[in-house]
C-alpha cells in the first residue's frame, strides 16, 4: 500500500509541473495559428482503447477539443475507438502506412515488433509516471525515442500516464512463485517475456476482449490499469482476488503517434498547437486517474474484493528475471542496448533522489490520516 501511495503522490505532481509550459505555449500558438492565411485541416485518429474507458480514451478527446480551440476550429481531428478503423493493437501499422494521420496507443503493445519500443510506455521496475516525464523532456528520452519512431515512419508524442499500476485480478491466491507456472495471465509488453521466465504463460489481448477471455475462462488472470477502469470492464463480477502492485508499469506513459509525411507538410504553428494539445491531454490523464481511483477501489472493496499484496519472494524472483531479461535483450539487439544503457543511468539516478524525499515523506505521512 505505501508503494502504491508513494507513486500517486510523484504522478500526481507531474500535472502541476507539466501544466505550466503547456497553457504557455497555447497561448502563445492561438492567434498564429487561427490567422486567416494558415490551411484548413481535418485528421483522423484511431485510438487503441473502447470509448467506454472514458479516461485513457479521453485523452483523445481532450487534445481534439483543445487543438480546435487553440486554431480557431482550423486543425480538427477526429477520433476513433479501437476496432473503428484498425484493431487496437494495429495502430502503429495503421501510422506507418498512412492508412490514419494520428494514433494514441501504448507502445510496448509493439514488443514483438522491437522491445525497444517498450521504453515509449513502460518497463518492470521502471520509471514512475514523474520519472518518465523528466525523461523524456530533459533527459534522452524523447531524442532516443524518435529516432527509434524514425524507423516506423512515425512522430511520437507523450499522450498521458495512468500513474502506477495494480497487478492485477487472479482466479487463485498467489503466494509463492511456484503458483505463476502455468498461469495464463493477460499481461503487456516486457512484462510478458519476464514473467514466462517464472512459467507464467502471458497473453497480450486489447481491453475489450479482456473481460470475455476471464469469463470463460481463456486466461486465468488479466491486468489492464487500476480501479477506475477495472471497474468499469466488471473484472469483480468473475474474480476477486486483486494484487498489487503492478511492478512492470510504474508509470506507463501512453502516446500519440503522428506520421511522418503528414506531420512535416504542417505549418510551423500547426506543429505547436499540436505539442501544446498533447501535453495538455498527457496532464489531464493522470489527474482524472489520481482523481477517480481512489473511491473506485473502495467500491471494489466493498463489493467483496480481496486487495492483497505480492509477497517478497514473487517480487524478489520477478526483480532477478528482469535483470537477466534486460541483459539478455541489451547483448543481442543494439537498439535496444542504446537506450537501455541511457535509461538505466536515469532510472538508478532518480532512485536515489526519490528515497531522500518523495519516499521518505510518503512513508510516514500517507499512513497517517487527517
Amino acid at each position: 500500500m505505501e508503494r502504491r501511495s508513494f507513486f500517486k503522490h510523484a504522478a500526481a505532481s507531474t500535472v502541476a509541473l507539466a501544466a505550466v509550459p503547456a497553457t504557455l505555449l497555447a497561448d502563445e500558438t492561438t492567434k498564429a495559428a487561427a490567422s486567416s492565411d494558415l490551411p484548413t485541416i481535418s485528421w483522423r485518429l484511431t485510438s487503441s482503447f473502447p470509448k467506454s474507458l472514458d479516461t485513457i480514451y479521453g485523452a483523445s478527446d481532450v487534445l481534439a477539443s483543445t487543438l480546435s480551440k487553440i486554431t480557431g476550429g482550423k486543425f480538427t481531428l477526429k477520433v476513433f475507438a479501437a476496432g473503428e478503423i484498425v484493431p487496437g493493437l494495429q495502430v502503429l501499422d495503421a501510422i506507418q502506412n498512412g492508412t490514419v494521420e494520428a494514433g494514441h496507443t501504448a507502445s510496448y503493445y509493439y514488443f514483438g515488433k522491437d522491445p525497444a519500443l517498450a521504453f515509449d510506455c513502460a518497463v518492470p521496475f521502471g520509471l514512475s509516471s514523474r520519472q518518465q516525464t523528466a525523461w523524456m523532456l530533459h533527459g534522452n528520452g524523447m531524442k532516443l525515442m524518435r529516432e527509434l519512431f524514425a524507423e516506423y515512419n512515425v512522430v511520437n508524442f507523450m499522450g498521458g500516464n495512468t500513474g502506477v499500476q495494480m497487478g492485477g485480478w487472479f482466479n487463485k491466491e498467489i503466494n509463492t512463485v511456484k503458483d505463476l507456472e502455468g498461469l495464463k495471465f493477460r499481461v503487456g509488453g516486457f512484462a510478458g517475456r519476464v514473467l514466462s521466465k517464472l512459467g507464467v504463460v502471458p497473453q497480450q489481448l486489447p481491453g475489450g476482449e479482456i473481460y470475455p477471455a476471464l469469463e470463460k475462462g481463456t486466461i486465468d488472470a488479466a491486468e489492464w490499469v487500476g480501479p477506475y477502469d477495472d471497474e468499469k470492464l466488471g473484472f469483480a463480477k468473475i474474480v476477486k482476488n486483486y494484487y498489487t502492485p503492478g511492478w512492470w508499469e510504474a508509470g506507463p506513459q501512453l502516446s500519440f503517434y503522428v506520421n511522418k509525411e503528414q506531420w512535416e507538410k504542417l505549418p510551423d504553428a500547426y506543429k505547436a498547437a499540436w505539442e501544446a494539445a498533447c501535453q495538455q491531454a498527457h496532464n489531464d490523464m493522470q489527474a482524472k486517474y489520481d482523481a477517480l481511483n481512489p473511491q473506485a477501489l473502495a467500491n471494489l472493496v466493498g463489493s467483496g474484493v480481496k486487495l492483497r499484496s505480492f509477497s517478497d519472494e514473487i517480487m524478489e524472483a520477478c526483480f532477478k528475471a528482469t535483470v537477466e531479461t534486460y541483459e539478455e535483450e541489451s547483448a543481442k539487439n543494439p537498439k535496444f542496448k542504446k537506450i537501455y544503457d541511457d535509461w538505466k543511468i536515469f532510472r538508478n539516478n532518480q532512485a536515489q533522489w526519490f528515497s531522500v524525499a518523495e519516499q521518505s515523506y510518503a512513508k510516514f505521512a500517507f499512513s497517517k490520516k487527517l
